[in-house]
């Protein structure tokens, strides 16, 4: 595998998603980046975890537009940076963020019940 594999996170995508379309496009996108281009990257996700987290604290309900515009953000950030992130996908990274508890906590690090939130707003914006 290319350098990108080098924590238990990527060896599991690897190794649940290593033959998809997804997964290939993720390695050319990320293959050739530095560890600095990584870090912004990482940097923005994050951001908009921010946003979101901000947008609960605002009492803005998930599927409020507000909420909506983050969520389409989020899922265009994605598109851009790692893999074309298709409703599918994004309903089923949607679900994830809540459910895996490593998921959960690294989100709910800006203020807990951000995974739920972002979960439902994800939810919302492809119609679940």
């Amino acid at each position: 595998m290319s350098k990108i594999i080098n924590n238990e996170f990527e060896t599991e995508a690897a190794e649940r998603w290593g033959g998809t379309a997804s997964y290939a496009e993720f390695l050319q996108k990320s293959g050739s980046r530095s560890d600095a281009e990584n870090a912004e990257i990482t940097a923005g996700l994050d951001k908009i975890i921010g946003e979101f987290a901000a947008c609960m604290k605002n009492n803005n309900a998930p599927d409020s537009a507000e909420a909506q515009e983050i969520a389409g953000k989020l899922q265009s950030y994605i598109s851009e940076n790692f893999y074309n992130c298709t409703d599918e996908i994004f309903a089923c990274l949607g679900r994830m963020y809540a459910a895996d508890g490593r998921f959960k906590s690294n989100i709910d690090r800006h203020g807990e019940g951000t995974a739920e939130y972002i979960s439902e707003a994800v939810g919302v914006k492809v119609n679940l």
